[in-house]
């Protein structure tokens, strides 16, 4: 079972989700990552979010940063939301992620920092020991 679902809209996101994997994988966490996007992938990307065991959701997305809100609308597990520096050196990004609607909770971490993502979903992991 992994304990941290590590969700990427696109493999243009690679520099920033080996991030959070070299974290995890220092920490010795159990992860699984997932390339879904929430435009390209929607129903895939329910079913995957609906059926994982997982415990946290880190999800790394630029442009429209989409991804960890509607994460975040189908599930009750804690989602972390890294906003990527796509365009507008990811202010774009971060504005979106960050402005989520009451009810529909997302952590967010700085531009492209999955390292802090991957630490503050251990921090959350912690709390449930």
């Amino acid at each position: 079972m992994s304990l941290i679902s590590i969700i990427a809209g696109s493999t243009s996101d690679e520099p920033i989700y080996n991030k959070v994997k070299t974290v995890l994988d220092e920490k010795e966490i159990d992860y699984e990552l997932e390339i879904l996007s929430a435009h390209r992938n929607p129903d895939k990307l329910e079913e995957y979010v609906k059926s994982t065991d997982s415990k946290v959701f880190i999800c790394v997305a630029g442009l429209s940063a989409a991804l960890p809100g509607v994460v975040a609308a189908k599930t009750e597990k804690p989602v972390i939301g890294v906003p990527v520096s796509a365009k507008l050196g990811g202010l774009d990004a971060l504005l979106s992620i960050v402005q989520m609607p009451p009810g529909v909770p997302v952590a967010t971490v700085g531009i492209d920092n999955g390292k802090n993502a991957a630490h503050l979903a251990i921090r959350m992991l912690n709390l449930c020991e």
